[in-house]
């Protein structure tokens, strides 16, 4: 497992929770950080948007559609809720790249 790797796992939010793709940032000890990835973006605000990252290489990436990261919200997850050994894919070097920019 190494940052920019795709992994599902199920993010919980108050009383529900839903599998999504999430994108590694860092590994450290027993804990994961992670974006969520998610294919909402255009019934969201001005705001929402402006922190949502579009991947361009999505099916390179093991996506199955359009799908932007989440950048406002950095998860901090124990690496139990990951299956480690099953990414369903990676960011393109380019994307790499244009998220390491955005994020700048």
């Amino acid at each position: 497992m190494s940052p920019f790797d795709i992994f599902i796992t199920c993010i919980s939010w108050g009383s529900g929770s839903k599998k999504r793709p999430v994108l590694v940032v860092q590994v450290k000890g027993n804990t994961i950080s992670v974006y969520p990835i998610t294919t909402q973006y255009e019934n969201k605000s001005k705001e929402i948007q402006a922190q949502y990252f579009k991947i361009n290489d999505w099916s390179k990436a093991g996506l199955d559609r359009q799908s932007y990261i989440d950048t406002g919200i950095l998860l901090d997850l124990p690496l139990t809720v990951i299956d480690h050994n099953q990414p369903i894919g990676k960011l393109t070097d380019t994307d790499m790249q244009k998220l390491l920019a955005f994020l700048s």
